[in-house]
């Protein structure tokens, strides 16, 4: 059988849906998967063995020029594209009506979540089927359950993301047990307090674990720099692509992250994790890794330096 699976982004929401790609090959032997997402998420699904095709969109840039001749001419290509093959089932696990209409543009039965539980309820009217699926679940078990549901088959067994990080030669990587601490996110409100991060990197290095520290834009560079500068033996890391930031979680002793789409990364690559919230609840999108994942805090009660020693403590037993 041939599929295509629809989720463009974000980074949370794409790692999220890397189990699906698991069930599928898992129930289904010998099937072709192929996998619509957005450019610059698309070394997560390439990191899956049972993704065949990655096909790279770029709606975030898109949407900036509209009217630019580029865009038309890159709209059409992915039309082109979506249409070469012809698929037994498209599966739109997003929900949302920019989802929903690249799903519109592939041969093949499309399907995608009723009304009820699609994050856009307009979507729905684009598929061929729809399927209900309880809003309350943690979006990987929605996503996994929607996929069962136009797949027909019966979910076994607790999530597998399926993903190995690739080999990288990484000269600066501290050669002794390490913690990545993932202090950068997309919203200010979702930040955990500087000094939190240096009493924690304080306290891992009296254990002897160096603190590493990737960033980002220009803004998190200076925060690591700072962080990096407090406490002792810590390493800002240099700019990595998203192959060498898997390659480091995947080595990392353990992993301390605020609400950001490489904690679900490092939680993927099967890496004990504790996820900060400080402004969102993580009961639905938090980190989801078993027993190796733990999520700490919520809106407005960030968690404290001592409860994620606690947590890691436990992880790391």
């Amino acid at each position: 059988m041939r599929f295509l699976l629809v989720k463009t982004s974000s980074m949370g929401d794409v790692i999220h849906n890397l189990p699906v790609a698991t069930d599928l090959a898992r129930t289904h032997p010998g099937c072709r998967i192929d996998w619509v997402v957005e450019e610059g998420f698309a070394a997560i699904p390439r990191l899956h063995p049972a993704v065949s095709r990655v096909i790279p969109v770029a709606l975030r840039r898109w949407r900036r020029q509209p009217l630019a001749p580029t865009t038309w001419s890159e709209l059409s290509r992915l039309r082109a594209i979506l249409r070469e093959e012809s698929y037994d089932i498209v599966i739109d696990t997003q929900g949302l009506l920019k989802s929903a209409l690249i799903a519109r543009m592939a041969r093949g039965r499309r399907c995608g979540f009723h009304r009820g539980s699609a994050r856009e309820p307009l979507a729905a009217a684009l598929y061929d089927e729809r399927h209900p699926v309880e809003r309350a679940l943690h979006a990987v078990e929605r996503n996994r359950r929607l996929a069962a549901r136009c797949a027909g088959y019966v979910l076994a067994g607790p999530a597998d993301y399926g993903i190995r990080a690739p080999a990288q030669v990484l000269p600066w990587r501290p050669a002794a047990r390490y913690v990545v601490l993932l202090h950068a996110t997309s919203r200010d409100d979702k930040l955990w307090p500087e000094e939190r991060w240096v009493e924690l990197g304080k306290r891992l290095a009296d254990q002897g674990a160096t603190s590493v520290l990737p960033w980002g834009g220009p803004v998190e560079r200076q925060r690591a720099q700072r962080l990096a500068a407090t406490i002792p033996g810590a390493v800002a890391a240099p700019p990595l692509a998203l192959e060498e930031l898997a390659a480091v979680l995947a080595e990392a002793w353990g992993v301390v992250g605020v609400d950001t789409g490489l904690t679900h990364l490092a939680a993927a690559l099967g890496r004990p994790v504790v996820g900060l919230y400080c402004a969102t609840d993580p009961g639905r999108t938090g980190v989801y890794g078993g027993s190796r994942a733990v999520n700490l805090g919520s809106i407005g009660h960030p968690p404290s330096v001592a409860e994620v020693l606690d947590a890691l403590g436990a992880l790391l037993d």
